[in-house]
């Protein structure tokens, strides 16, 4: 069976160092990576984790579109 932590772990190190590089592209993982923890909320009862992914996505949206308008750093 495929792990989604394992997946949010490897989304979560890989858009950290991507952002952290100057590359939107780390903003565009971490909207997946919300996406995957709002997946991970839904399958384990533990709907916290959605309005904050939710948040972290419409964030992730905001600032890759401020990073793509001004050319990315």
């Amino acid at each position: 069976m495929f792990r989604l932590d394992y997946l949010s772990c490897v989304l979560t190190i890989s858009s950290t160092i991507l952002v952290g590089r100057r590359r939107c592209e780390g903003w565009a993982l971490a909207g997946v990576n919300s996406v995957v923890v709002c997946i991970i909320g839904l399958r384990t009862d533990q709907l916290g984790f959605i309005p904050a992914n939710v948040f972290c996505i419409v964030m992730s949206a905001i600032n890759l579109h401020a990073w793509r308008k001004t050319g990315g750093a």
